[in-house]
């Protein structure tokens, strides 16, 4: 997905926040603000915007010498999380459809999120967790997806943040753990996932979790190592979590199911939904393929 004109304003506002959330110095805030206005004068649209995003806050972990500056608020998330766990379990377990039910906690999971939100009460992730629970879902790509599953000889789980990733853990135990991967980035960006978090809740004792090699706030793919890129490559069944992942995946051909929660109007306009929708979606381009294949 590339980036548009309506994404300018959020690089800007992303760089004033994490500015002032890394230091109080004011004119080092200054100078952040002026040198990612100039930053992003230069952006090219044709890529996607976790390209920048990722040059914005590369650029504030150089100039602040912070290489983790949201590493406390990860670290919240992830103990917020952890203490909903026995109760989402619970509601699985107890579910008509467990899949299904996990499936919805692992998309309200993505409501954790600095890229998008300068900060979250642990109010308005209960009440994502609510409202995932009720909303209206399109059981046709619940259907889609579990076939997926079940044929998947290779599952890549990719996640997106950090607190999100126990909802994730939900959602991996209604899978084949044996044959699923889950990857974090490579190294600190906003408040993505990374190893440190995974090892947090409990994710490394159920399966084999990799980092990607990158610092981008999405799946770039020349980004990542060699060994991520073999990985992707050979998976079967690929589960991207998050806006980022599916900003930089969505025009990859692979069989890709996108889950996510549309939380900016230019996403929502990319996908064709409102702003808040649940998403479960599987790639475009493997989605068309696969239809031909079924109609020839």
């Amino acid at each position: 997905m590339k980036a548009y004109f309506d994404c300018i304003p959020c690089f800007i506002r992303q760089a004033q926040e994490a500015a002032k959330f890394v230091t109080k110095d004011v004119s080092v805030q200054e100078q952040i603000i002026r040198d990612v206005l100039r930053m992003v004068s230069y952006i090219d649209f044709n890529q996607s915007p976790p390209v920048m995003a990722g040059q914005i806050h590369s650029y504030i972990r150089k100039i602040t010498g912070e290489s983790d500056p949201f590493k406390k608020i990860k670290k919240r998330f992830n103990e917020i999380a952890l203490s909903k766990y026995p109760d989402l379990k619970q509601k699985i377990k107890t579910s008509g459809n467990p899949l299904e039910t996990a499936v919805r906690l692992a998309i309200a999971g993505n409501v954790i999120d600095c890229g998008i939100y300068g900060s979250i009460e642990e109010s308005e992730i209960q009440k994502a967790i609510d409202e995932s629970l009720t909303s209206d879902f399109d059981n046709s790509r619940l259907s889609a997806f579990q076939d997926a599953v079940s044929k998947a000889k290779t599952i890549l789980y990719i996640a997106d943040n950090a607190g999100e990733i126990l909802f994730d853990r939900l959602l991996i135990e209604q899978l084949p753990w044996s044959k699923t991967t889950f990857a974090v980035k490579g190294k600190p960006v906003i408040n993505d996932a990374t190893i440190e978090d995974a090892k947090m809740v409990g994710l490394t004792t159920m399966v084999d979790v990799i980092n990607n090699g990158s610092d981008a706030p999405g799946t770039i793919l020349q980004e990542c190592s060699y060994h991520f890129r073999e990985c992707f490559e050979h998976s079967d069944l690929i589960i991207a979590k998050g806006q980022g992942n599916y900003e930089t995946l969505s025009e990859v051909d692979k069989n890709i199911f996108f889950l996510l929660k549309a939380k900016c109007h230019v996403i929502a306009g990319d996908l064709g939904c409102q702003v808040g929708e649940m998403i479960l979606k599987r790639g475009e381009k493997f989605e068309k393929r696969l239809m031909m294949k079924l109609l020839m």
